[in-house]
Parts: C-alpha cells; structure tokens; sequence
C-alpha cells in the first residue's frame, strides 16, 4: 500500500464525525446503498466476534438471505468456520495486481461457505505501518464495482476491537445497525461503553445506529442488565459459555454444522431468533455512554 493510494480513496477530517475526530473518512460515493439490512458487529477483542459473525450470517442464510460477510480484522480469521479456509485477503489480491482494481474478478477475493455465504476479509496492512479503515473501504469499492451488492440481503460487517483505529471506524459508516458482543464482566462491558460512544459520534452524520447487545460466554447476565437499564442498552440475545460453540471452532465449522444435541439446538435457535429481530423487530437505541468513573462505580458487587 502506498501513500498515494491512500491518499486518493481516503480523506482525513478534522471535527465532522464528533468533536475532536480525526478519522480515515471513506468517498461517500462508496457507500452501501443498496437495500440490504447492513449490520456491523462490535465488542472488546476476543470477546467472540467472529463466531457470533459467522454464525449469524449462517443463521440468516437459513432463514433464505442472501448474506455477504466482510472481516475487517488483519487476522482475517473472520470466515474460516464458514468457508473451511483461511482465504486470502483483499489487501493480499490488490498488491499482486499493483492495486489496479479493474484486473480483479469477483473470485479472486469473494469466497462462498456454509449454505451459500459470501465472505469476504478485508486484512490489513503490516502491523505499524497503515491504517485499516484505508482497506475496509477498498473492500467496499471493489464490491461496488463488480455489483456484490446489489444481490445481497444482509451484510454483515465484523470488526476489530481497538476503539480508536480508522479500521474500527470505517464500517460504521456503511452500517444501520450496531450489534455489541460483551461478557457478563467489567472489562468487556467497560469496552462495549467507549463503543457506544464512537457510535454515538458517528451517528451524528451517518445512517448508524445501535441494534443492541449479544451477551456471549456468560452464565448470568446481571451486570449486562445493570449497564442496560442505566444507558438504554437492550439484550438482543444471549449465549452461554458453552464446550459446543469452543468445539465448533476447532472443527471449523458453524453451529449450525455440529452433530445436533440439546445444546446445540439451543443455540442454533438463539442464533435464528436473533436474525429474526434483526429482520422484523430492531429498533434503534438512543443509549447514553458513561463517563469511566461512572461506569467504575456502577458495576461490581455490594
């Protein structure tokens, strides 16, 4: 990636995304404007994005979508358990044709996996040395141009953890929606609050807004619900920390693939009804973020 490159499809703004924002801005002519439902989920880093990502997008699929999921992380391990593969990367097919788009065609970085989900990861350049907010928005040109999207029900963007990079950014201003993965414990819940708040800035000159909270790997939710009720958060589904979600992964597939047991089927369920809130009944959230002593003080034990 050069700087040239940059440069052309990306402009740095000063204040418009939020009072202080000094964000990787993408050509609004690439926005997604087609009518697909556009989701990006979000959540501290290892807090189970991509699992709920995949499964997801395979929930939707059953439900007869046609789904694109975009991995937004450098690791691109977004789709792995949908595709059975490590796919290449955008970032990776653009340097072998020098960044000239036009040489490309839709197989070369669109790869099909479980029950007919397009996946797409973005990647990333070297760790130090660009922004990933640059590739997210390369990842979107390219399916603009080729008409991807055009075909496509539901979109879902899975996004990397750090809250102040151009590539966490980026695809909130391509989504309606914001879906937030947190435990039932401090930090992650002290994560999705900063999120919030990035949404909150965005939503002030984009389409965003916030879908709700998947509460992930937690037996109880109590401090999820404290969090909830004081900011206007509002649990969409809830996942225990169950060995059949951990044992899908290593069997790289979704859990809509794993041999069917109470268990699984429980959660296959809450996967589907979640993609039918999505669908029928999301309402967008007015949420309040917290200031970081507010937060300290509300969560914990008496």
């Amino acid at each position: 990636m050069t700087t040239g490159a940059t440069t052309r499809m990306t402009t740095t703004l000063s204040r418009p995304d939020g009072e202080g924002s000094v964000q990787v801005h993408q050509d609004p002519s690439m926005n997604i404007e087609t009518g697909a439902l556009v989701i990006a989920v979000y959540g501290k880093g290892g807090i189970g994005k991509s699992t709920t990502s995949s499964n997801l997008s395979a929930a939707f699929s059953k439900l007869g979508k046609r789904v694109l999921q975009i991995g937004c992380d450098p690791k691109h391990d977004s789709t792995f358990t949908l595709t059975k593969q490590m796919v290449p990367t955008v970032i990776d097919i653009l340097e072998t044709v020098d960044f000239h788009t036009e040489e490309l065609r839709p197989e070369d970085f669109v790869f099909e996996g479980f029950n007919g989900v397009q996946c797409v990861e973005s990647g990333g350049p070297p760790a130090g040395t660009g922004c990933g907010g640059y590739v997210t928005g390369q990842t979107v040109k390219l399916l603009k141009e080729h008409h991807l999207l055009e075909d496509t029900d539901v979109v879902i963007f899975d996004v990397l953890g750090d809250v102040v990079c151009g590539g966490f950014a980026a695809p909130l201003q391509h989504a309606h929606y914001c879906l937030i993965v947190t435990a039932n414990d401090f930090d992650s819940i002290f994560a999705m609050n900063r999120i919030i708040a990035a949404i909150q800035a965005k939503a002030k000159n984009y389409k965003v807004r916030l879908g709700g909270v998947v509460a992930n790997r937690s037996k109880d939710t109590d401090q999820i619900d404290r969090f909830n009720e004081r900011v206007g958060m509002k649990t969409m589904a809830h996942f225990p920390d169950l060995d059949a979600i951990r044992r899908s992964r290593l069997k790289k597939c979704t859990i809509f693939e794993m041999e069917p047991t109470p268990e699984v089927e429980a959660v296959q369920n809450e996967y589907l009804n979640l993609a039918r809130r999505m669908l029928e009944s999301v309402e967008p959230l007015e949420a309040e973020s917290l200031k970081d002593r507010e937060i300290f003080d509300l969560l914990g034990f008496d």
